[in-house]
């Protein structure tokens, strides 16, 4: 590549996009081809820069994965901590809950994706030691909620509440490699229908109410 087709990088035009445009294609081949398996040449090369340019901006392939989960952890937590400050019964906080994570989901796609795929692989790395304990963040939020319907006779008792959590979590989170939103179908939809489904289950109600006499 010559000096004049390093001038005339667009990248070098648009100072204030720079470090976005680079994390959009990081993210987007980290989730696709794995952490491990990207290289910063692979990053430079579809941003159409050099590598040696790309380290103006990150110091290491490891800064652009962290600032991508970062984000997403950020805007989960959140999210979270308003519905958890609902002063609403649990089946509404868990509704609001599937409903808050579809759509962290769907704004940070990539970013769901490497933290499902790569998550083992990042806890091996001292800098994502904090992984750990946002994961039990995200759990501890949702056993908030899982235990307060059972403490409220809403949700069954008979079910351990942390294989309640995982289903359901692994269930909404993987919806981001089929689900795609739509006008006939918005995520509001997805989040009720998937609400109805973890709470009332599949089979049709075709007698009335229990006699709870």
């Amino acid at each position: 590549m010559s000096r004049s087709t390093v001038c005339e990088d667009p990248l070098a035009r648009e100072p204030g996009d720079r470090r976005e445009t680079i994390l959009d294609s990081a993210a987007a081949l980290f989730a696709r081809k794995g952490v491990a398996a990207t290289t910063v040449r692979q990053i430079a090369d579809d941003v159409g820069i050099l590598s040696g340019s790309l380290y103006h901006h990150f110091d290491s392939k490891e800064a652009m994965v962290d600032e991508i989960l970062s984000s997403f952890l950020r805007d989960l937590n959140d999210r979270y901590t308003k519905v958890l400050a609902q002063k609403t019964d649990a089946r509404v906080r868990l509704h609001d809950l599937v409903m808050a994570s579809l759509e962290v989901v769907e704004a940070h796609p990539h970013a769901a994706e490497i933290y499902q795929n790569d998550l083992n692989y990042l806890l091996g790395i001292e800098r994502f030691s904090y992984l750990r304990n946002a994961g039990r963040q995200v759990q501890d939020a949702w056993l908030t909620v899982i235990d307060a319907g059972v403490a409220e006779g809403v949700f069954r008792g008979d079910l351990d509440s942390k294989i309640v959590y995982r289903l359901m979590r692994e269930a909404i989170w993987l919806s981001v490699r089929w689900f795609k939103p739509s006008r006939a179908y918005p995520i509001a939809k997805l989040a009720g229908d998937a609400t109805s489904l973890f709470l009332d289950g599949l089979t049709a109600e075709t007698a009335g109410p229990p006699d709870r006499a």
